[in-house]
């Protein structure tokens, strides 16, 4: 009877303590620190880590799609009403972008490389074909008109000779064209005069095949924080566009890979060479890809707004205090001067005047929004759609009569969506990842539930102790 009670007593003590030592293990957030600790220790640069394999050579497939505005009324927007738009697309092309000429620098803190992107045409995924024409604003006269707009005389002798040959401020080019590059009527003439202009025009003229220049990331040996942050970008550590330090900074990652054990009051930072500047994004809300949970990034409205909503961004405005509306991103310094305005698809989060200014603009959050859907543990990108709108700035220019009555607007070219999925077998190893941290995060909690279970059965074995009927001694003995 004795040693009985006693068994029961100490599965009460041991209930207590299972449920004590648990509780500490959830306060004390040591199976996440082990966790996390492991993680940071392997989500490095560093050859012979995954994560150095999926960063040199991403497996999922990267597409890229292009929609065309196809102007439809270019006399009555030059004789000063509102021009009216045609969406065509999407023209999908597949994305392969390896980093190459990778090297380690500083006892491997750091690693040197350049991300060529080449793009391959996808028919099947494809609206329409690369032969399809689109009527459009003709950025390179454009460009010329508004660098010789003050010299009277050679204002006058370029007009003249855009009279004579017939180029106007819209022209109709291909698709292929239009991407890819054409020999533009106007910049050969001029290249008389000037050996060293290149006399091709295309919006990714020269950009298949090619990088944007040779990076220098950290790797994250030393902190995790660093892991794939931009520190230098064509041997330079900042920019020089812009008309500030803060603007002129390159911040963070070039958006392809984020640090690991992120958490939904971060602030991720950027570098887009496409846009010329850094930008930053902050979570939206939590999401779930193929069975991989992950919290959604997205960048704020204040990252393009003006200058009265957020003055941080004063350096944007160039030349110096020349300022557009919110929404709106002027890179003509860094474009060799051509007009163009960079914004979210169809202005979408842009100042409403742009898009009534232009018929066919519908700006929707879902379609027109840049997002980013990361796995929090690992930092791994499971999806992605980087959104741009490539726009040019229309006037009229009194020396040149092709600009006739046009009102001054923000005229779109076309926008881009440059999506990413993560690939099945990618996703299988990452959920293995995912579903292994969700079992050392939960031990605390099993061991707290294995606590609540000796309880109970401390307190059946109590119950049925007590309704137990004593021994009844004889009445009579011997």
């Amino acid at each position: 009877m004795v040693t009985k009670s006693c068994c029961i007593y100490s599965t009460g003590v041991l209930s207590i303590l299972i449920l004590i030592a648990g509780i500490a293990l959830v306060l004390s957030q040591v199976f996440p620190n082990i966790l996390y600790n492991r993680i940071k220790q392997e989500i490095v640069l560093k050859n012979g880590t995954d994560a150095f394999e999926i960063w040199q050579d991403p497996p999922p497939p990267v597409y890229i799609q292009f929609y065309f505005f196809n102007l439809t009324n270019p006399d009555e927007v030059l004789a000063g009403e509102r021009p009216a738009v045609l969406q065509l697309g999407p023209y999908t092309y597949r994305e392969y972008r390896p980093m190459e000429n990778v090297r380690f620098l500083e006892n491997g803190t750091k690693v040197v490389a350049v991300n060529p992107k080449t793009y391959v045409f996808e028919p099947n995924m494809t609206n329409g074909s690369e032969d399809d024409l689109i009527r459009t604003a003709n950025i390179p006269a454009m460009t010329v008109m508004e660098k010789f707009a003050d010299h009277s005389f050679i204002s006058r002798f370029i007009s003249d000779y855009m009279k004579g040959v017939g180029i106007g401020l819209f022209v109709t080019y291909t698709v292929r064209d239009l991407l890819w590059g054409y020999q533009d009527p106007l910049l050969h003439a001029l290249q008389t005069f000037d050996h060293s202009l290149d006399d091709n025009f295309g919006l990714f003229y020269k950009m298949n095949g090619t990088g944007d220049g040779e990076y220098v990331f950290f790797t994250g040996e030393d902190n995790y924080q660093d892991f794939a942050r931009v520190d230098l970008w064509n041997d330079e550590s900042s920019l020089k566009w812009w008309s500030t330090d803060e603007c002129n900074m390159i911040n963070g990652t070039n958006g392809a890979a984020f640090h690991p054990v992120i958490t939904k009051k971060e602030t991720l930072y950027m570098f887009s060479s496409d846009l010329c500047r850094s930008l930053y994004a902050l979570y939206e809300q939590e999401v779930n890809v193929k069975g991989i949970p992950g919290y959604r990034f997205v960048p704020p409205s204040e990252v393009f707004a003006n200058l009265t909503v957020n003055p941080a961004n004063a350096g944007f405005c160039v030349p110096a205090g020349n300022c557009l509306g919110s929404g709106l991103l002027n890179i003509s310094a860094c474009k060799q001067g051509a007009p163009i305005i960079m914004s979210s698809p169809h202005f979408y989060q842009a100042d409403e005047k742009f898009a009534k200014d232009i018929f066919g603009m519908n700006p929707k959050k879902e379609d027109h929004e840049t997002t980013i859907d990361i796995n929090p543990l690992t930092g791994i990108v499971i999806r992605a759609a980087k959104r741009l709108q490539v726009n040019v700035y229309l006037e009229k220019i009194t020396a040149f009569s092709q600009t006739g009555d046009i009102k001054t607007l923000v005229y779109p070219i076309m926008f881009l969506n440059e999506s990413v999925v993560i690939d099945e077998d990618s996703a299988k190893k990452l959920r293995a990842v995912v579903d292994m941290g969700n079992v050392v995060i939960n031990i605390p909690f099993i061991v707290i539930g294995l606590g609540i279970l000796m309880g109970v059965v401390f307190l059946v074995l109590m119950c049925r102790q007590r309704s137990t009927p004593a021994e009844r001694q004889p009445l009579l003995t011997s």
